[in-house]
């Protein structure tokens, strides 16, 4: 039996609205649940009776999924009529009258990050000043030219000490040799990628650099649309996806003249690390997953098979692979960098962002992808200014006393707030409300059930390699069952967070956090707050470290002696401040000098 109550709240709204219209006189005695009587309204509970018989245990049942509890009578009364006055209002999703909801369509509500009156960071106007030219001889070595920054790249290609071309082709070298052991590229694209880089060369030579990403090799996030080549979302279902036109993101990119080399693997679907090729693994130590959902883009990018690329986060999906894999990675504001033509899992949690190995990297594809699309209606105008130049001092950076003394937190964060004094920028103790903010998830869960809604019904969802309770079939079956009560007032919680994070804002530029500290992921990805992971430091661990629930049948792989890995801290910005933000990290990136070092098995 259909139990939405999301969709009937939402559909009864409709029909509140359409029994508002005149009906036609001609129909009237032919309506069903219309009176007879000329000048009698409408009325609840007077439609025909449709679905499977329903009986007080049928609610008494229902109340253990949503926790409330009613008495007897009220049992008895919900069951008398539900079969003519809740029933009917899943025919969208049941029939007759069966309709269909294209999978570009977006909620009529959408989430607006900036709430009245707020603070953000919001440059005036645009301006990049990039890091000075350090005319640094192209290496001989070609590993040394594959682990440099776009930045860095970037002053080769347009001096011309190298082609695109030649560039290329390091790259496309490095994913035949690496990838079998990282499982992180879905489509090789090797005939377009060389027809891009020989486009490249050729607009070079005649003067016409496009900017910093001219000629630069990347890879995408295989939820990424790209004309006439696979996007499968790293799901069996859509092994066979084949898109007509590009997302909004690749034809910016393809605009700033950058070389599309790779589709990169994700967790299916856009959870964890494991998709329909396997598991991505970790550069640093393949005996654990590379985490998710950026799977692929936080592998290849740390491995140096791409100069660049771009992943997406909902709830932590490029901070994790980050952090694990020891790269910087750029969560933007919500509804700065446009989402048309990219997989939606939920509608207003989804970024699209920039994982590269260096801070500065990250702003100069910022630049490129930012900007409003018809095609996605959260995006909205922005400005980004940029300063690698700039001092920080002054800058007030606010932290969690306590979240710094317990786990998640490590002496890498620790030592980072004292790098952030020895920088000149001044540290403010920030309290936030105990609340229960994983609250907030049904949010994700119940607008990620929508969205995958049609593959569920179908159990189609089954074919997903992940099958655990806690993997997206068994999470989507679930979330039919939230109450849409709940979802509204999970709603109501999200702007009364917003409001706190608004608050803490006033008093500091930035917040420094540990990466992986569950309160605070939860609630940036809801209130929209952009965020700088980058490597810190280095931490030893013991076990293999997973994003799936504990399974007691399939234990962890455990070292000793323990293995050394990248250890990254979060940093988080005002909306729409991701210069202030960058120009933080850069210049912590700096001080820390760790972000060289590559994972020695890659780095041959």
């Amino acid at each position: 039996m259909p139990t939405s109550r999301r969709e009937f709240v939402a559909l009864g709204s409709m029909g509140l609205l359409a029994s508002a219209l005149p009906a036609d006189a001609s129909q009237a005695t032919d309506t069903p649940g219309q009176s007879q009587t000329p000048g009698a309204p409408p009325a609840f509970g007077t439609a025909p009776a449709v679905g499977p018989e329903v009986s007080p245990t049928t609610f008494r049942e229902a109340e253990k999924l949503v926790q409330v509890e009613m008495t007897d009578h009220d049992l008895a009364e919900a069951a008398s009529n539900w079969r003519v006055q809740m029933a009917p209002l899943f025919e969208r999703r049941t029939g007759p009258r069966k309709l269909e909801l294209e999978a570009t369509l977006a909620p009529a509500t959408q989430w607006n990050p900036a709430l009245p009156g707020i603070v953000t960071g919001m440059a005036p106007a645009n301006a990049l000043v990039r890091s000075a030219d350090p005319h640094k001889p192209l290496p001989e070595n070609e590993e040394d030219i594959a682990y440099a920054s776009v930045a860095q790249l970037s002053r080769w290609v347009e001096s011309r000490d190298i082609t695109s071309e030649q560039l290329t082709e390091i790259y496309l070298r490095r994913i035949e040799r690496f990838n079998p052991q990282l499982h992180c590229v879905i489509t090789q694209m090797r005939e377009h990628a060389l027809e891009q880089a020989r486009q490249a060369d050729k607009e070079i030579a005649a003067g016409r650099y496009r900017g910093p990403l001219h000629g630069i090799p990347w890879g995408a996030k295989d939820l990424l649309d790209t004309a006439g080549i696979p996007t499968t979302y790293g799901a069996e279902p859509f092994r066979g996806r084949v898109p007509a036109v590009d997302s909004a993101v690749v034809q910016k990119l393809n605009e700033a003249g950058a070389v599309l080399i790779a589709k990169l693997s994700m967790g299916a679907l856009a959870l964890n690390d494991i998709w329909f090729g396997g598991q991505t693994m970790n550069p640093w130590l393949l005996e654990e997953g590379s985490s998710g959902s950026s799977a692929g883009p936080g592998a290849a990018t740390a491995a140096a098979l791409v100069g660049f690329s771009i992943g997406s986060e909902t709830g932590g999906s490029m901070v994790s692979p980050s952090m694990r894999c020891g790269v910087a990675g750029l969560r933007p504001t919500f509804g700065r960098v446009p989402r048309t033509g990219a997989m939606t899992l939920c509608w207003s949690l989804d970024k699209l962002g920039p994982m590269t190995r260096s801070v500065e990297d990250t702003v100069l594809v910022l630049n490129a992808i930012s900007g409003p699309d018809a095609g996605d209606l959260a995006s909205v105008p922005s400005t980004l200014a940029f300063d690698a130049t700039a001092g920080v001092a002054g800058l007030r950076v606010g932290y969690f006393p306590q979240w710094m003394r317990e786990s998640p937190a490590t002496d890498v964060d620790r030592a980072a707030l004292e790098t952030v004094k020895k920088l000149g920028m001044k540290t403010v103790e920030v309290t936030i409300p105990d609340w229960p903010y994983d609250s907030l998830n049904l949010i994700l869960f119940a607008e990620s059930a929508a969205a995958f809604e049609e593959l569920t019904l179908s159990h189609k969802v089954d074919e997903l390699k992940a099958q655990v309770p806690d993997a997206w079939p068994n999470v989507f079956r679930q979330s039919r069952f939230l109450s849409a009560v709940d979802m509204v007032q999970t709603d109501r919680m999200r702007r009364k967070v917003a409001q706190e994070m608004a608050r803490i804002f006033a008093d500091v530029d930035l917040l420094l956090v540990p990466s992986l500290r569950d309160e605070m992921l939860v609630i940036t990805n809801n209130t929209g707050h952009p965020s700088l992971t980058l490597r810190a430091g280095f931490v030893e661990v013991s076990e293999a470290r997973s994003d799936w629930a504990p399974d007691p049948k399939n234990p962890l792989p455990k070292f000793s002696p323990p293995r050394r890995v990248p250890y990254g801290i979060t940093l988080i910005g005002r909306l729409f401040g991701e210069g202030i933000l960058a120009q933080a990290g850069l210049a912590l990136e700096r001080a820390f000098g760790v972000a060289d070092e590559r994972p020695p098995q890659f780095n041959s």
